[in-house]
């Protein structure tokens, strides 16, 4: 017989009762809105005061393993390019502007969200949208929204595709935008491309090795890895621009390459 008090589970719909889900071991506890903080009961899919949806952040939950699973080695990926951006900051003289995305709601230095006029994103040239919309988006993937990593990213490949000239930098962040959204084959077209135009990028093997990890592909990694350790030593030495601002994601792909080569 069903309890009085039974109701829906958030993540996985199946009906439980209690504190939490008895199938998936959710909390069935009401919620409140990350907008507004309006309190939510366990089921509610759309705030009742304000609309927001209250399913976007935990968008994963209900995703089949892998899924899940790349996801996180791309929010990894995320964590790397933001320390790389920190490293560039530090160990630079003048720090640059915070970037200003294309709508009120950007998250600024402090923390805090920016509100006023959106800037135009129109007058600006096409790899300027091609970084505002690749910075914004990675935001949104270390704070876990999926929703925003969905909406923005068509939108920051377009403006790739419109880019006069495509270096092994632009290259690398496309690449990083198609693994976001699970399109492993056009990421890994990108690193041909990268090896094709800088034969032993660092960046091809680099985009190579991530991609056959998400694809469960033990041999096409270590492959990668084996490819990336022998061509590293002349390659860092070249002092390349982009191996310098992404030093932290070269480095603990290197780290873990040599830990699993032993």
């Amino acid at each position: 017989m069903t309890s009085p008090n039974a109701t829906s589970c958030p993540a996985c719909g199946a009906t439980a009762s209690g504190k939490f889900c008895h199938v998936c071991g959710a909390s069935l506890d009401p919620r409140a809105c990350v907008v507004c903080r309006a309190e939510l009961a366990p089921q509610a899919q759309f705030c009742h005061r304000c609309g927001h949806s209250v399913r976007e952040r935990g968008r994963t939950a209900g995703m089949p393993r892998s899924e899940r699973r790349a996801w996180m080695i791309a929010a990894g990926l995320c964590v790397l390019l933001v320390g790389g951006i920190v490293y560039r900051v530090t160990n630079s003289a003048t720090q640059p502007a915070v970037p200003d995305m294309a709508n009120p709601g950007a998250i600024s230095e402090t923390g805090q969200r920016t509100s006023g006029p959106a800037p135009d994103i129109s007058a600006m040239t096409p790899r300027e949208r091609f970084d505002r919309l690749f910075n914004r988006i990675m935001q949104a993937s270390e704070r876990g929204d999926s929703a925003e990593v969905y909406r923005f990213t068509p939108m920051a490949l377009g403006a790739y595709e419109q880019l006069d000239q495509r270096d092994a930098d632009a290259r690398y962040h496309a690449a990083v935008l198609h693994m976001q959204v699970g399109d492993l084959a056009a990421a890994r077209a990108l690193a041909d491309t990268i090896l094709d135009e800088n034969p032993g990028h660092l960046f091809g093997y680099l985009i190579r090795g991530t991609v056959a990890q998400l694809q469960n592909d033990p041999t096409a990694r270590a492959r990668a890895e084996r490819e990336f350790l022998a061509r590293y030593p002349a390659e860092i030495t070249s002092k390349r621009v982009e191996y310098l601002e992404h030093k932290p994601v070269l480095d603990a792909f290197k780290k873990e390459a040599e830990k699993r080569g032993r």
